[in-house]
């Protein structure tokens, strides 16, 4: 979700000029171009230009895995495919989200990228989060009513509740679009001091607060939802290994593999996002009340959540390959590396006990 100057910066830097005291001692101009020391800068750019790396390579191995191995397109690596899509835009919205931390004024880059690169930004995480709490919608389905799940859960129903997902988060993402935009201050120089960022009119408006809350429906909402889901998943197969009725089956253990690494997945999205919401929502407070306390610890708040967000984006890639034999393997096909007889066992082993049904446990 955008800082309504983007996801990741959040609401933070230069979105509120009259606050941005000159925090950088070299600079003696009436107009500081960055809120933040250099040296925080400096560490804030190197560790996001890591994450660029890591997340952009971990994103596209994940989806060219799901595109090119018939395996692996199950209804689950569908939903992960559609998060790895998301996720990949979002990074290529970094660039402009860094230029504006080190420079959040002027803003050269015209009315339309500022718009754009924001809009892009705040749909692509409403997409995730909605794939990752559709996506546990079908696991608990597929645990707790499998013999339902074999008729509800296709992959050509996966596909169509992907797109509708898609289409709902670029919907409530369009107000992005009246709410954010170029200005400068009254009596300054627009070559100067031009920035991207909510607008007087968005705050005055009240829509601001009404993204905030619209966001925040799309936080907290959904990690309800996640934790409802999973605790009955949990509970189903606590029961299952307390009571079981014969031999543990592939099946089972499959189940059990999957749960855990989409739990891993969920508690870093909940680590990740957590404080951009808090930071979003203290900003859009500051703004109100004209508080220049509030002000600074969002800003602060808000640089935090600036690298959460794009962590949050590149750690799925690395929580798939610790936590699933299988991905590892076609990860190792696609580049052709031979495998390790461990491995050919194991790829073995997958082949074997993956049965059609597949399809709708969507075992990883």
């Amino acid at each position: 979700m955008t800082n309504w100057t983007n996801a990741s910066t959040c609401l933070c830097d230069g979105d509120a000029p009259g606050n941005a005291t000159a925090a950088d001692p070299e600079l003696d101009d009436d107009y500081p171009v960055h809120l933040y020391p250099v040296p925080v800068l400096t560490g804030i750019t190197v560790t996001c230009s890591l994450l660029f790396l890591i997340g952009i390579s971990g994103n596209l191995l994940t989806i060219l895995v799901v595109l090119k191995y018939k395996d692996m397109r199950t209804t689950t690596n569908l939903y992960l495919c559609s998060m790895a899509l998301s996720d990949l835009l979002i990074f290529l919205c970094m660039p402009l989200d860094l230029y504006r931390v080190w420079r959040y004024r002027p803003w050269n880059f015209g009315e339309h990228l500022c718009k754009l690169f924001q809009f892009v930004s705040e749909s692509c995480t409403y997409s995730a989060v909605l794939s990752i709490t559709a996506l546990s919608v079908e696991r608990y389905v597929a645990i707790c009513f499998p013999l339902r799940a074999k008729v509800l859960v296709t992959r050509g129903r996966v596909k169509a509740l992907i797109l509708l997902l898609w289409l709902v988060a670029l919907c409530s993402a369009g107000p992005i679009f009246a709410l954010v935009g170029v200005e400068h201050e009254n009596g300054t120089d627009p070559h100067e001091t031009n920035e991207c960022k909510a607008t007087e009119y968005a705050i005055r408006s009240g829509l601001l607060t009404v993204m905030v809350w619209i966001s925040s429906v799309f936080f907290f909402l959904p990690v309800l939802c996640l934790t409802v889901l999973y605790s009955l998943i949990s509970r189903t197969l606590w029961r299952r290994k307390k009571n079981p009725v014969g031999p543990v089956s592939s099946r089972e253990k499959n189940n059990t593999q999957t749960v855990k690494m989409l739990a891993v997945v969920v508690f870093a999205f909940v680590l990740c996002w957590l404080p951009f919401h808090l930071g979003r929502y203290l900003f859009s407070k500051s703004s109100e009340a004209n508080s220049p306390l509030i002000t600074q610890i969002s800003e602060y708040c808000n640089l935090v959540s600036f690298v959460l967000f794009y962590f949050s984006a590149a750690i799925n890639p690395i929580l798939y390959n610790i936590m699933s034999k299988k991905y590892r393997i076609m990860a190792c096909r696609l580049f052709g590396v031979r495998y390790t007889q461990e491995r050919s066992k194991s790829a073995t082993l997958n082949s074997e006990t993956c049965p059609v049904w597949n399809e709708s446990s969507g075992t990883t």
